[in-house]
């Protein structure tokens, strides 16, 4: 007759680790986290805003967020946050799950051997706040939706109540269009900058062209294309001269700035 026998867990039994122990493992697993989520590419203040949502849920808990349970989430949600703002209880929550994932990845054993806690996720789909950040699909206007526009806004041109700024805000954005130019870079664009003898089409120097990694302005130039250098043109020899005497001021783009702006 077969008997079962008693099985044994061969791996090491340690006595529960103390509260110095703890704490120090507390911050080495924070660091790595840190360091996993650079390692995917997150830029570090992607990171960092993580890191500070952690913080706070920690600070409130008052013990290592592996702790918590679902009754503290329901607690934290319901009460803590319960008048935040719907993106703060979002982007809180979803810095838990991806904490309390990398947990259950890297540390779930020694956790338990440390502290006899199994890791779950406190937040479950009974008191995960409700709604979804996911970055939104941008569909650009096609060719023929951005002639129509153009084509209208020609059209009132001739009868606005101020023909030349109206000119203006027209030229800097049909630029935008047509050339690729951002708002700042086209609000900031002097007379001097267009080069029309560059190239085929003429070039303008942007001067204020946006910067990477704290990098400061990058310069660059730009090939007229689509037609710009006669958008360009138009706006020189037709609109320019009804600024008034003060040439320089009539041939800058950025005084139109904020109503540029409020298009986008």
């Amino acid at each position: 007759m077969t008997t079962l026998a008693v099985v044994r867990d061969l791996r090491d039994v340690r006595a529960p680790a103390g509260p110095d122990e703890i704490a120090a493992f507390e911050t080495d697993v924070l660091a790595g986290f840190v360091l996993a989520r650079a390692a995917a590419g997150l830029s570090d203040g992607t990171v960092s805003s993580d890191v500070i949502h952690l913080e706070q849920v920690r600070a409130w808990l008052g013990r290592p967020l592996w702790d918590m349970e679902p009754p503290d989430a329901d607690e934290y949600f319901g009460k803590v946050l319960r008048t935040t703002a719907k993106g703060m209880r979002l982007s809180r929550a979803q810095a838990i799950k991806t904490y309390f994932l990398y947990l259950e990845l890297r540390h779930k054993v020694e956790i338990h051997q440390m502290t006899g806690r199994v890791v779950e996720c406190p937040i479950d789909e009974v008191n995960r706040p409700r709604g979804r950040q996911q970055a939104k699909l941008r569909i650009p206007p096609s060719a023929e939706q951005v002639g129509r526009l153009f084509a209208g806004w020609r059209e009132e041109l001739s009868s606005c109540r101020k023909f030349a700024p109206a000119a203006r805000n027209y030229t800097a954005c049909r630029l935008m269009a047509d050339v690729g130019l951002r708002v700042n870079e086209a609000c900031r664009l002097d007379l001097p900058d267009v080069k029309w003898d560059l190239g085929l089409f003429g070039k303008p120097h942007v001067r204020h062209g946006k910067g990477a990694r704290g990098s400061g302005p990058r310069e660059r130039m730009v090939p007229l294309i689509n037609n710009a250098g006669a958008t360009l043109r138009w706006f020189v020899e037709d609109v320019w001269a009804q600024f008034g005497g003060d040439h320089l001021k009539g041939a800058e783009l950025h005084p139109m700035q904020h109503s540029v702006s409020s298009r986008k």
